[in-house]
């Protein structure tokens, strides 16, 4: 399979590939050689957003980054409901099928739930990992309820999620305080969700906050399995959902913790601060070998 025409390469330089998980053609980068580091999105964004990242680890790490079915350019079979339920097992059978091990895994948003699901499962697949602004328990603060309720809802939430593009318009924009998306590296990011049909996969995760409670309360519970392993958190101090009290959780879960915050940063770490992130990654990077 060929990637979309709408792809700009300049941006977006990597190799696309492609491979069936549970029926979804899952689209992802594999860039460099070395120790597996494999990156994980949130809502509404793909493997895009760790381009910068990707650029500049590849020359230590072998880096993969791929995107949920309904998202960027993968694609999901009939019936698929896009709940995060459903992306944790894609990611289960992607990180199965590569045979990737002794992963270096980082993790932002949404994409906190689902690696962490697999990676309590898995723990012998995993060797550290790289903590964004992100969760891996419930949820039951008024606020996280009131935005899950709201925009996950079929009414005034449909049409701001689906008709008015919220989350690439809005929430984007205001989760990136250090810098301003270009007009084209905007488009890369509306362009995966062109029509309010293709944006059904956005509206869902919001949604998800309260629905997948039992999937959320089964990560909390499998923490214990990985705390023993390495842990940098970097983590954007101007972030409005993900605040200190989940940071200071983060470090209690994870003993062997370096903590890096990132002083101005807002949601989407990525876009505001890779150059940060990638310094803090190797100057931090745990148990290298000879060789490595």
């Amino acid at each position: 399979m060929t990637r979309p025409t709408w792809v700009n390469h300049e941006l977006f330089p990597f190799q696309s590939r492609f491979l069936n998980v549970h029926g979804a053609n899952v689209h992802y980068i594999d860039e460099g050689d070395g120790p597996v580091f494999l990156a994980l999105h949130g809502n509404p964004t793909w493997s895009f957003l760790y381009r910068h990242i990707v650029a500049g680890l590849r020359d230590r790490f072998r880096c993969v980054a791929l995107d949920y079915p309904g998202f960027g350019l993968s694609s999901a079979p009939a019936g698929y409901r896009y709940t995060v339920a459903e992306h944790a097992r894609v990611v289960d059978g992607f990180v199965e099928q590569l045979g990737l091990r002794e992963v270096t895994l980082m993790v932002q948003d949404w994409g906190g739930p689902i690696g962490f699901w697999v990676a309590t499962r898995h723990p012998e697949w995993f060797r550290a990992f790289v903590i964004g602004n992100t969760w891996a328990w419930p949820l039951h603060d008024r606020a996280t309820k009131l935005f899950s309720t709201a925009l996950g809802s079929s009414g005034l939430g449909g049409l701001l999620v689906k008709r008015a593009d919220v989350f690439v318009n809005v929430f984007m924009k205001g989760g990136i305080r250090r810098k301003k998306l270009t007009p084209a590296e905007r488009q890369m990011y509306k362009l995966p969700h062109p029509t309010p049909a293709s944006r059904v996969p956005v509206h869902v995760m919001p949604r998800e906050i309260l629905a997948a409670h039992e999937l959320l309360a089964e990560v909390e519970q499998g923490l214990a399995r990985v705390a023993d392993k390495p842990a940098l958190i970097v983590w954007g101090d101007k972030d409005p959902g993900f605040k200190e009290p989940h940071r200071l959780r983060w470090e209690r879960t994870f003993p062997q913790h370096r903590t890096h915050v990132l002083r101005g940063a807002s949601h989407y770490i990525q876009e505001d601060a890779p150059e940060e992130i990638i310094t803090a990654i190797t100057d931090w990077w745990p148990g290298r070998k000879p060789g490595e």
